[in-house]
């Protein structure tokens, strides 16, 4: 089994899902990770005050053969140029320009572990089945609305049919007119709630194909959706209204919106062509 490159990135994106002991070991790991690189795992578990074998499955959990491994990767991410930047949090004395370089660098770090972690199989799955709806609907509440109307505003010049819908009462009634023909394409970035949970239930019963656009991969749209395409949370200190999270998902509509684009560039049909006819 391949070991995953990103343990830091791995257990922020496991963390909500985890039971309250594992939380512990990944708030040690995520705040000590420099002084992890030099204990053995008996030592981490004495300073967390659990068993050996509880952080040995705990690695396991995160996708790693053992402490060893987990170690070395954690040992590769925090080396990176680009975490070292934004390892100090935004404190109250902070000025204006510490706090904006912070908020770059943490968007820059996000962009790069979600690059990382991205499964490309996974992306050109979610292109051709856009492609091959009859009609596509974006759904997302809060932050991850915006995110859902930039899709639908991009996707106006693909030639293809779509709507966003951001009110939980319209997007299970707009849900439940959907088709086996149709894509339900989900923005949220925990993937949990009741909001949520009624959206899934409504579209599955519709046979819609989903999409999910989500941060956590043990949440309920994770686990139900067709296809998930992953984005990485910032830190927890750091995160406010998912602002990271909404940038990246953001991009992300972008890059499927460019790849649909020369999709169909490539079978001889442009959109985008007809739109800048009517401008001029």
């Amino acid at each position: 089994m391949e070991q995953p490159q990103h343990g830091l990135t791995r257990i922020q994106s496991y963390y909500p899902d985890l039971s309250e002991t594992e939380k512990r070991i990944a708030d040690y790991i995520l705040q000590f990770p420099e002084k992890m690189m030099y204990q053995s795992i008996t030592q981490v578990a004495e300073d967390i005050g659990v068993a050996t074998s509880t952080v040995f499955r705990f690695c396991k959990r995160m996708g790693f053969k053992g402490y060893q491994t987990m170690k070395l990767a954690i040992a590769a991410e925090i080396a990176s140029p680009i975490r070292e930047m934004v390892e100090e949090k935004i404190q109250e004395q902070d000025q204006e320009r510490a706090i904006t370089e912070k908020i770059f660098n943490t968007s820059i770090r996000t962009f790069k572990d979600t690059i990382q972690m991205m499964d490309f199989s996974t992306l050109k799955k979610a292109v051709n089945l856009i492609l091959a709806a009859e009609r596509i609907e974006f759904y997302g509440i809060g932050a991850s609305g915006i995110v859902a109307l930039d899709a639908h505003h991009k996707f106006i010049g693909s030639g293809l049919s779509t709507v966003a819908y951001t009110d939980p009462y319209l997007q299970v009634r707009a849900a439940s007119q959907l088709t086996d023909k149709d894509a339900a394409v989900i923005i949220s970035t925990d993937g949990t709630g009741e909001d949520v949970t009624r959206l899934l239930e409504t579209v599955k019963e519709t046979g819609a194909k989903i999409i999910a656009i989500t941060s956590f991969k043990r949440s309920p749209l994770s686990q139900k959706a067709d296809l998930v395409l992953n984005t990485v949370s910032s830190d927890r200190e750091l995160r406010t209204d998912d602002t990271f999270s909404r940038i990246v998902q953001l991009s992300l509509i972008d890059s499927l919106y460019m790849n649909v684009i020369n999709a169909k560039k490539a079978t001889g049909t442009n959109a985008i062509e007809k739109i800048k006819n009517f401008f001029q």
